[in-house]
């Protein structure tokens, strides 16, 4: 089969390593990709938000099978495209991937789904909001309505966090995304990521994981998109799965099945536990970054015969197949990220990194300049081992980390402390 992967970081030089392992991919194309994913498959410069120029490079390529990384193609309704051009592809369409791209579309999806998730009100006006904030209290969390790279949720834990929040998103600082808000009650718990494969009908469960979101070390410092990840999720224990299973997912993809809009691709639950019982934090419709890491590290080539199962609505007939294992990634950020920060700058040491099913250095925002790795982004690295404990996973992962030469970039040093 000759496979288009859409994406430029982590999450898809992950997928495109582990899609690469199945006899069944003869060429692996990666658009836009990246200076890692450059080493495994061939790179295209393509913009990925027009399904049309997608569309035309795939027959260009006989492409025979797209998986798209990223949330931003499918809120543009790239899967919409590609289908309507006949190519089998793995993503939702425009109107299911509402359930990320629209915060108060998912929590209207939740109410009349009876999903149990944190008390809400959706505001377009600031004045109005902000007095909800006043009569509501903190802790309080504070959602851009829309897309904003992970970085739009704000969790307040004073009245002057929640109030200034309001402000930054009316004003613009997260864009379009900022233009409506959600503000929901804080709720208490652990945290954890479920991910299901769904094909409009069949519901495939295929792996937990929890990310760490802020930036420094004992969960300190700004929310990022995520600084480092493992699985499984030790809080997601066979019973809690299951109920978020009933409770949660199946009468969601029920209400969107009804809606007319079934949904048909992964499913990243964002689940907050307490006593024992799952409550929704968010709906995310691609797989997370950098979990995505630990997943293909632990599911390998078997995730390209779960995802054509799932384009081509055969679920039924497919089982995720798990190693007692685990994974653990570390991100490897420029200094200033989330914030600013300096591109260009050299990276050395990758060189001598092990490379195997067993350890690997996924790229998220490289570039190659002149036969140098440089610093292209934010995050920049997913330093990804495996072992048969978390404790193994974590040793391996870390002695990686120690061998890159990069003064420009940082990383937390305690991921997977929770667990561990």
């Amino acid at each position: 089969m000759n496979i288009l992967i859409l994406g430029s970081g982590g999450r898809e030089h992950s997928l495109a390593w582990a899609v690469k392992q199945n006899p069944k991919c003869d060429r692996l194309i990666v658009a836009p990709g990246n200076a890692g994913i450059a080493a495994i498959a061939d790179c295209a410069d393509i913009n990925i938000l027009d399904g049309g120029a997608v569309a035309t490079f795939a027959e260009e390529n006989a492409i025979d099978f797209v998986i798209i990384g990223p949330e931003a193609p499918l809120a543009a309704g790239v899967a919409d495209r590609l289908r309507a051009a006949g190519l089998s592809v793995f993503g939702p369409s425009q109107a299911a991937a509402q359930l990320e791209a629209s915060k108060s579309f998912t929590k209207a999806v939740c109410d009349a789904a009876g999903a149990p998730t944190a008390t809400y009100a959706h505001f377009t006006d600031a004045a109005a909001a902000r007095d909800y904030i006043r009569a509501k209290g903190a802790p309080i969390v504070v959602k851009a309505d829309g897309l904003a790279a992970g970085k739009g949720v704000i969790v307040a834990m004073t009245m002057a966090e929640a109030l200034a929040a309001i402000d930054d998103m009316f004003d613009g600082s997260f864009g379009a995304a900022g233009a409506e808000v959600v503000i929901e009650e804080f709720m208490e718990g652990e945290e954890a990521s479920f991910f299901v494969l769904c094909d409009g009908k069949t519901i495939l469960p295929v792996g937990t994981a929890q990310d760490h979101k802020r930036a420094f070390d004992g969960d300190t410092g700004p929310n990022t998109g995520g600084m480092g990840a493992y699985s499984p999720a030790p809080v997601m224990t066979d019973e809690i799965s299951q109920k978020a299973l009933d409770e949660i997912i199946r009468p969601t993809m029920a209400e969107m099945a009804k809606r007319g809009t079934p949904f048909q691709g992964v499913l990243f639950c964002g689940l907050m536990i307490q006593n024992g019982q799952p409550r929704l934090v968010e709906y995310n419709v691609r797989f997370g970054d950098p979990e995505c890491q630990c997943l293909m590290m632990r599911l390998g080539g078997q995730i390209l015969d779960l995802l054509l199962a799932c384009a081509e609505e055969r679920l039924d007939e497919v089982q995720a197949n798990w190693a007692d294992d685990h994974a653990l990634t570390i991100v490897v950020a420029a200094k200033g990220y989330p914030g600013p920060c300096a591109k260009g700058t050299v990276i050395t040491g990758l060189d001598i990194q092990p490379s195997d099913s067993f350890h690997m250095v996924f790229h998220a925002g490289t570039a190659e300049i002149d036969g140098q790795i440089t610093a292209n982004g934010g995050r920049v690295l997913n330093v990804t081992a495996r072992g048969g404990t978390l404790a193994e996973a974590h040793e391996k992962a870390y002695a990686m980390a120690q061998m890159i030469d990069w003064p420009d970039g940082f990383y937390r040093s305690d991921i997977g402390w929770r667990a561990l």
